[in-house]
């Protein structure tokens, strides 16, 4: 038999409302008397199966906030993890957690100790030293978008490597050698991995990385586009072709190039990553890299629901493969 918020409450020596109001994760109950009834709730089995989960946190990490920001890219996200949460029929509660915020610390405390939510942690601007925080959860956590090495929680996230490694193979059969990078001036885990997928494909076809071939950008279009505008005015020579971190960067480049007379694809070719609506309707449409957003939730809160009913046995990496799609930016190179 299950044990009782009262034996919890002969265990402790706190009243049953007490009890109650700290595993439910209400305001009155101060940290460290929370902490000792949780324990006390763990060490019983009152918290061992998940039974009083009710509910996905959906947890949106920022720490600049110019990657994570209001795109088609995440809002897919979304979509799908509030459309498997009701399939699983648990509500989902939509969290935002600024690192920059005044509130930061109190409202990732409310996170951390809160056992009636399961967390779905949107992880793509969180580094590994906030990740291991989440190490104190009492709730199970999945961590989507982001693979932290030193921490290995489960996780869900896109192929970044295989995906860039097979654009540049791409670019390479349609003749072109000289292959530079578009790369983001904020570096997460995803373009990092990016990156490396690139110069795979470069060392193994013999290639360097042409002179002035890394070319930082801001991860917003109207960024991009302005410090573009800056390094051509400066004399920048672009290489034949580009890979890009994502659309937006992408996209802010090409509008740059425009503005400069350059175009695309007869002088630079260029590949973005994502797939955002508007890559279609751009002049010319953008070859890119179509990532599953909304399965990509979806994955991350079927194996949440799975911890929860289950326990967590093993770490799992689910990596969401992509699609290439080609459109007009690419050109073939004699």
């Amino acid at each position: 038999m299950k044990p009782s918020i009262r034996q919890i409450s002969e265990m402790t020596g706190f009243s049953p409302a007490t009890v109650s109001n700290a595993l439910n994760n209400k305001k009155g109950v101060n940290r460290e008397t929370a902490e000792k009834i949780l324990e006390a709730a763990r060490q019983c089995g009152y918290l061992s199966e998940g039974a009083n989960i009710h509910s996905i946190r959906f947890v949106i990490y920022k720490d600049s906030g110019q990657v994570v920001s209001d795109t088609p890219f995440f809002s897919a996200l979304m979509e799908g993890v509030e459309l498997e949460s009701r399939i699983g029929e648990f509500e989902t509660v939509i969290c935002n957690l600024n690192r920059s915020a005044p509130d930061y610390e109190e409202r990732l405390q409310q996170v951390l100790t809160d056992p009636t939510s399961g967390i779905l942690l949107l992880a793509t601007e969180l580094s590994e030293s906030e990740a291991a925080r989440f190490r104190e959860a009492l709730a199970p956590v999945v961590v989507l978008d982001n693979w932290l090495e030193q921490t290995q929680f489960n996780s869900v996230l896109i192929s970044n490597t295989d995906s860039t490694c097979a654009a540049t193979e791409y670019l390479i059969q349609h003749g072109h050698r000289e292959i530079g990078y578009l790369k983001s001036e904020i570096t997460i885990k995803n373009f990092f991995y990016r990156q490396e997928g690139y110069q795979r494909a470069l060392k193994t076809h013999g290639l360097e990385i042409p002179e002035s071939g890394m070319i930082s950008l801001p991860p917003t279009m109207d960024g991009a586009r302005i410090a573009m505008n800056r390094m051509l005015e400066d004399g920048l020579k672009l290489p034949t072709a580009l890979v890009a971190d994502n659309d937006i960067i992408a996209l802010g480049a090409m509008k740059a190039m425009q503005d400069h007379g350059l175009k695309v694809p007869e002088d630079v070719s260029l590949i973005g990553f994502d797939d955002l609506p508007f890559c279609s309707i751009t002049t010319p449409g953008l070859t890119t890299i179509r990532v599953f957003k909304q399965e990509m939730g979806r994955t991350a809160v079927r194996r949440l629901i799975e911890l929860i009913r289950h326990g967590d046995q093993f770490v799992t990496k689910s990596q969401i493969c992509t699609e290439f799609i080609e459109r007009d930016s690419v050109q073939f190179r004699t």
